[in-house]
């Protein structure tokens, strides 16, 4: 697949705390693919950080698969790189021969990012429902690639006991939980729930990819 032409990136408005100093690694020499997979948590304001921190990873590919309640919560002109939803799945097919976006897709990535996952999507994927494009790519997900996710809701949505079923459901399939944190949330109140910080996730991600023999950094 041939991403769209990319889009300049204007000023982040966003802080994130900073990771700790990294010790360099060799400088890749293979691009290697992340998509990133963003649901209707108010974490999706983090996204555009997320993704210039991805970027920083030498020879990485990024793009973005959007759900549509998500899209209430970042600018899509600060994130640089190709952002599809649910509108290019049924765009870009009109008969029997046209891609079929959510499996050119999951056959583009080496590893699937789901940053934030809200409590919904979180849901639908223990139960197999694929009803948008990005549930569809994860349902149709090759299970020998690493898929990671991070659970991102309210401390009361947390703290009910079907998510830690569900969350086990998707560690059950051999997907990765990226746990969540405990802080203040957006909503004011304060407890587990938060979605980790950039960096960790960022982190986990350079680890991963390690693991993988894919590149990390320079």
């Amino acid at each position: 697949m041939v991403p769209r032409d990319l889009r300049i990136m204007e000023p982040l408005t966003l802080s994130e705390p900073q990771p700790p100093p990294q010790t360099n690694l060799p400088t890749p020499q293979k691009k290697y693919h992340v998509l990133v997979g963003v649901t209707g948590s108010v974490a999706a304001l983090k996204l555009p950080i997320l993704v210039s921190e991805l970027l920083e990873i030498p020879g990485l590919e990024v793009q973005v698969v959007t759900t549509e309640r998500a899209k209430h919560f970042y600018n899509p002109q600060e994130i640089p790189i190709t952002l599809y939803s649910d509108a290019d799945e049924w765009q870009l097919w009109k008969g029997r021969t046209d891609p079929v976006l959510h499996i050119d897709l999951r056959r583009w990535a080496d590893l699937m990012l789901v940053a934030p996952l809200d409590a919904n999507t979180l849901a639908k994927i223990a139960n197999g429902i694929c009803d948008n494009l990005l549930t569809c790519v994860i349902r149709a997900w090759d299970m020998t690639k690493p898929l990671l996710f991070c659970p991102a809701m309210n401390t009361a949505m947390w703290e009910h006991p079907i998510t830690a079923q569900q969350v086990e459901q998707l560690k059950g399939f051999g997907y990765l939980e990226i746990p969540c944190v405990t802080k203040k949330l957006v909503c004011g109140d304060e407890g587990r729930g938060a979605m980790a910080e950039v960096w960790t996730i960022v982190e986990k991600v350079k680890a991963i990819l390690s693991e993988c023999n894919l590149p990390t950094q320079s």
